[in-house]
């Protein structure tokens, strides 16, 4: 009879993963372990599915630390992609989120939107996002995403409970 695996219960494994990420030490502590075992004479090849990553980014954490010892393991700054907006574009973008609408730009609509926001970024700046990127933009301005609800407040609230009854006794008719 096999004996019973062991799992854990409160964490899943991309919890787990972000608290690596999280503290850096841990981070540098798996990469010099990964480093440990290749001066054991273990293959790079056969680490990558331990470590979860390719045998090449083990063979520079290897030359890294070489050349730099345990700084060389540490993630460097400015590394990813670059921004194309800069700080000043960014400024004016949170004043136009929060104190203009959009119908003053010539949208016919008061609330903004992704797609409106990739219109006028791009009018503006000469700068095309995509829609999913336009929300990690709106992130990091200090924004959230809000999906509108169909409530309108000048509506006529008898008109359409009078609406909602005429349409209830005409569904009956026909059964």
């Amino acid at each position: 009879m096999a004996k019973p695996v062991l799992q854990i219960k409160g964490h899943t494994a991309d919890s787990i993963k972000a608290l690596i990420r999280k503290d850096e030490r841990y981070g540098i502590g798996i990469r010099l372990y990964a480093v440990y075992q290749v001066s054991k004479w273990q293959s790079s090849r056969k680490l990558e599915d331990l470590y979860n990553t390719s045998f090449k980014q083990i063979t520079n954490w290897v030359h890294r630390f070489e050349k730099e010892g345990l700084e060389g393991l540490k993630d460097k700054e400015g590394r990813g992609r670059k921004d194309r907006l800069t700080l000043i574009q960014k400024q004016e973008i949170t004043m136009v989120l929060e104190n203009e609408l959009p119908t003053k730009y010539g949208y016919n609509t008061a609330t903004w939107t992704g797609p409106l926001l990739i219109n006028w970024i791009k009018k503006e700046f000469k700068i095309e996002y995509k829609k999913a990127q336009i929300y990690n933009i709106i992130k990091t301005l200090g924004f959230s995403y809000q999906k509108g609800k169909g409530i309108f407040p000048e509506a006529n609230k008898e008109k359409q409970e009078n609406f909602k009854n005429a349409l209830k006794k005409t569904s009956r008719r026909k059964s």
